[in-house]
């Protein structure tokens, strides 16, 4: 059976060290550690002290001042596998952590996934070619040398890659070196971990190189990996799992993510509160189990993203001012047929495709797959669409030759409702009411795939709260705004109700309406 030495890098509360430490030892692993230079010695000598009497502990022979982005991070990290070698030779793997990582598995599943595949678990993409990096600067971090810190010596850091390239001192890896990118959380086999380290004697020119790049601890491992190990022995992916807020910043979890966390594929998580004593607790005590039966939903990036949005709609999506677009004319009409249920929607909107004589679609701004005309390109992708929003209303009048136009959307788009009517064409909606029973919620949150098959049903029903909050809510914003020529049907109404309702929305003809108005089983489910 597999057996894990574990690299610690850690900087800060040695109490919390002390428990992450004996909690990963529980079930026989090792633990080398590096603990920062820039600590106090006394947070030090606490966790030396406090772990002596445990075997399975080892400490980097050097500590070195750790900097985000510099080399003393893969410095430190390099020390510490130099002590885990030494200290457990029976050791498998080498698996990176940090100190407010846990896992989210028991001890023995993960070593049950780490026998059942002879291969390194480590993200290795292509450094150039790949679109790993999404925000800063790329090619940079490799072409240039990197002798200050951007977050300490920030001027210093953009002087010198200026310098650099003003006098044409871009640099190349070494000939026979492929540069890759990915996560600095890795899992490598001893075999592996044995041959960088005796690739860093016989190739010291190659380190040099990686001294002087940015950010080397998402490059270095990563390269040298690939370098040395055969594709077919490396799953390009990390075992840690981890979210990135709005922010570009690490997600922090809390006592009530067990249930997500434990759901995920994946053997730890980070970061996980300090404070989240209870959830530490709960992790560790999962860690030192036998449990083997762990139905893996895969969910945990989607849902968080969903739950931590919640009120932010309608700022966080209120468009810049560089995006903004031309006004679709005062001569412009659009009627948006606004319901949280897409298909009552579709059904209204294809009973009036039949019955008027201008485009009535779907969801255009909501669903990728919306029926749309040909555009000449400039109709396919959500993302797109909703970039331009304007600029694809404009194409789909011109399209259709007149002056008018129906879409749906889904009550949680009020940006796209505010931002038609602060344009100057006339905007007409129909609200349409429609009720949600707890079956109805879990579908929607099925297909907007906010959780799976194996979605744990303790956090089915955490969700649950927050989706039938929101039905209410999303359509209660638009009744608050105040906008003008806002009609409303519900299923309670009769057929000259909503024939009425209709007619105002549609601005047609009262036959027109009632013909629309009787769509068949219009809001059944």
């Amino acid at each position: 059976m597999a057996k894990i030495a574990f690299i610690l890098l850690c900087h800060k509360d040695p109490d919390a060290i002390v428990r992450q430490a004996e909690d990963l030892t529980s079930r026989g692993d090792g633990i080398a550690i590096h603990f920062d230079a820039r600590a106090p010695d006394a947070a030090y000598r606490t966790i030396r002290e406090k772990l002596a009497h445990n075997p399975n502990v080892a400490f980097a022979t050097k500590r070195v001042k750790g900097g985000w982005g510099g080399w003393s991070l893969v410095q430190g990290t390099l020390n510490a596998v130099e002590a885990a070698l030494e200290a457990f030779p029976r050791a498998t793997h080498f698996y990176m952590v940090s100190g407010d990582c846990r896992a989210i598995k028991s001890a023995a599943h993960a070593k049950a996934m780490l026998d059942a595949r002879d291969a390194d678990w480590i993200e290795s993409f292509d450094f150039f070619a790949s679109d790993w990096i999404k925000t800063g600067i790329k090619d940079e971090r490799l072409t240039y040398r990197h002798w200050f810190n951007e977050r300490t010596h920030k001027r210093l850091f953009y002087a010198s890659m200026d310098l650099q390239r003003r006098l044409g001192l871009q640099r190349s890896p070494p000939e026979d070196i492929e540069p890759m990118i990915g996560s600095q959380w890795w899992c490598l086999r001893r075999s592996t971990i044995e041959k960088v380290m005796a690739f860093r004697r016989e190739r010291p020119e190659v380190e040099r190189f990686f001294r002087t790049t940015w950010i080397p601890d998402e490059t270095y491992f990563q390269t040298l990996v690939r370098h040395l190990v055969p594709r077919t022995e490396i799953e390009s992916r990390t075992l840690t799992f981890l979210i990135f807020t709005d922010y570009g910043m690490p997600a922090t979890f809390h006592n009530d993510h067990y249930d997500l966390l434990v759901a995920q594929d994946f053997l730890f998580a980070r970061k996980i509160s300090p404070e989240a004593r209870e959830l530490q607790e709960r992790l560790g005590a999962l860690w030192a189990s036998d449990r083997r039966d762990f139905p893996v939903a895969g969910d945990g990036r989607r849902m968080f993203a969903f739950l931590t949005s919640r009120g932010r709609e309608g700022r966080r999506f209120a468009q810049r001012f560089w995006e903004r677009e031309a006004s679709l004319g005062r001569e412009r009409e659009v009627t948006v047929l606004v319901c949280k249920k897409w298909h009552v929607a579709k059904r209204l909107a294809a009973r009036a495709r039949e019955v008027l004589d201008w485009p009535v679609l779907d969801y255009l701004f909501d669903e990728e797959e919306a029926a749309m005309p040909d555009l000449g390109g400039a109709e396919r992708g959500l993302e797109k669409r909703n970039r331009h929003r304007r600029a694809t209303l404009r194409l789909l009048l011109a399209q259709a030759g007149g002056d008018r136009l129906a879409f749906c959307l889904d009550p949680a788009r009020f940006d796209i409702l505010s931002d038609l009517h602060a344009d100057r064409n006339v905007t007409r909606t129909l609200l349409i009411d429609v009720e949600a029973d707890d079956a109805y919620l879990r579908g929607h949150a099925a297909r907007v795939g906010l959780i799976g098959d194996a979605t744990p049903e303790a956090t089915v029903e955490t969700l649950m709260p927050t989706l039938r909050q929101d039905f209410a809510q999303e359509a209660e914003r638009i009744r608050e705004a105040d906008l003008p020529g806002v009609a409303r049907l519900a299923p309670s109404m009769d057929e000259d109700a909503r024939a009425a309702a209709i007619a105002e929305a549609f601005d047609c003809a009262p036959d027109q309406a009632r013909e629309i108005a009787r769509a068949p089983h219009l809001f059944d489910d």
